[in-house]
């Protein structure tokens, strides 16, 4: 009888065994990790890298094996768009999970990012995340609402100022909240490449938070504008790349390293010296995540913040920078935003695959939640693209993406599909057009007076598709 008593307490504990760990399978449900296996995230942003700036996305002129690298490792996006066609209206997009409809940011104007607008970093914060930020910061000046300290990050290293991004051996960058002069750019001297010293940092980040998860992440300041790289990589280009137009610059007086670029002889040298750079950098972050032995448990994106600049001598049709796309930075038309995106995550995203999945910056913030599963509190336009990344085929799909862009008259663009409607000069009541993109990806084609009932619906979507701003109006 004692024998009989003793099994049948073994089965019934058995049997609430495996009722509790059903139940705590039911618990989490659709969970991607636990809370002990929350992976490292690293968003690598370059700064006006073009759709056609990567050996992987079709360059031909210069190759970028690092980032190629991480390519094959992972997925390629091939229908990827910045947050907007110029860098503090995308990265606020980033942030926020909203399109430049909505996002509290909508040009360079210097408006800070405000207080209650809840940013990427804080949604992961929540987690238990170590947040940093290494690079460009560009959403509000050091102190006000706007300073990364201020909207989620733990450490910042870098420029807060976008202007002073422009130049590579600044008197100063920002180090948690402190300005740190840095003594080897004196006058006219060059002995502290910036570029150089936020990679250090940003290293040093990771080699710091290889015990606790982590988000990393690095606006890079290249390759944007000023056209300047140390001189072991300018060797490797200089007259390699010909012909050379010599770009005469602000070399001294009172805006020496204050916005203006600096004088370059060899631009297309430079440009290239400076994406090589990039390239490196990415090969450094991908070889120490794996000597921690991070690898298996950390992504890795890499994307631009809008399509190629032509100032301080860039040259984007010499090296096809926006690829088979019409327009440049500022530009609404596919070259101004479309832009290369990579994303790798060992065992969880397939190696060496291609996605046309449409998708942008403002998806990036819902993408995290849903890897976590947080709820975001919120108001996002982003769609969260896990799905695509893990291989899944329950992803949703966008009804359509917004954009405006508030100079040179006001602009406006609307994707539903393949249908692109773009309008310029809007402050003027300006002209709509209307692209086919399956049918012509270069949007040669204005097809708006043979589509009026398509152009009319599109049109009645625009119009709909931002909320007023008392910085950022339309006439």
């Amino acid at each position: 009888m004692k024998c009989f008593t003793t099994i049948r307490k073994k089965v019934l504990t058995q049997f609430l065994i495996l009722l509790f760990t059903l139940y705590g399978s039911a618990q989490n449900a659709g969970k991607i990790v636990g809370d002990s296996q929350k992976p490292n995230i690293i968003y690598i942003l370059a700064d006006d890298l073009g759709y056609g700036d990567l050996s992987c996305f079709g360059q031909k002129k210069f190759s970028t094996p690092n980032i190629d690298k991480l390519a094959e490792q992972g997925m390629i996006f091939t229908q990827h768009y910045a947050g907007s066609t110029v860098c503090a209206p995308s990265r606020s997009s980033l942030m926020t999970g909203q399109h430049t409809g909505h996002t509290p940011i909508r040009g360079n104007k210097a408006v800070p990012l405000p207080a209650e607008s809840v940013t990427l970093a804080e949604v992961l914060k929540e987690k238990g995340y170590t947040t940093g930020a290494f690079g460009k910061w560009g959403m509000g000046y050091a102190t006000t609402e706007g300073d990364p300290l201020n909207q989620g990050f733990d450490h910042f290293y870098g420029y807060i100022n976008q202007s002073l991004a422009h130049n590579y051996y600044p008197y100063f960058l920002w180090d948690d909240g402190k300005k740190v002069v840095l003594e080897g750019n004196k006058g006219k001297a060059t002995a502290e490449y910036a570029p150089s010293l936020i990679h250090k940092k940003a290293l040093d980040f990771i080699d710091r938070n290889k015990d606790n998860p982590f988000f990393l992440y690095y606006p890079s300041i290249m390759p944007h504008a000023e056209l300047v790289a140390p001189s072991h990589y300018m060797d490797k280009y200089k007259g390699t790349l010909e012909p050379e137009s010599p770009y005469k610059g602000v070399d001294d007086g009172p805006k020496y390293r204050k916005g203006p670029y600096a004088s370059q002889e060899y631009p297309h040298a430079a440009f290239v010296a400076m994406i090589n750079v990039l390239d490196d950098q990415v090969g450094e972050i991908m070889q120490k995540v794996g000597e921690l032995g991070l690898s298996d448990n950390t992504i890795i994106i890499f994307t631009s913040d809008n399509g190629p600049h032509k100032e301080g001598g860039a040259d984007p049709d010499y090296f096809d920078s926006n690829s088979i796309y019409r327009g440049y930075k500022r530009d609404l038309y596919e070259g101004g935003i479309r832009v290369p995106m990579i994303a790798s995550w060992p065992d969880k995203i397939k190696k060496n695959t291609k996605s046309d999945h449409i998708s942008a910056f403002w998806d990036v913030l819902p993408t995290m939640a849903d890897l976590l599963d947080i709820k975001v509190e919120s108001e996002i336009d982003g769609i969260s693209f896990l799905p695509t990344l893990l291989g899944k085929k329950n992803q949703k799909n966008h009804d359509y993406l917004y954009w405006e862009f508030h100079e040179r008259g006001g602009r406006q663009a609307l994707l539903a599909g393949n249908w692109k409607l773009i309008r310029y000069n809007v402050n003027d009541d300006g002209d709509y057009e209307l692209y086919n993109l399956k049918e012509d990806p270069g949007e040669t084609r204005n097809v708006i007076k043979d589509y009026p009932k398509k152009a009319k619906g599109l049109i009645g979507e625009l119009n709909k598709s931002r909320t007023p701003s008392k910085e950022f109006q339309f006439k």
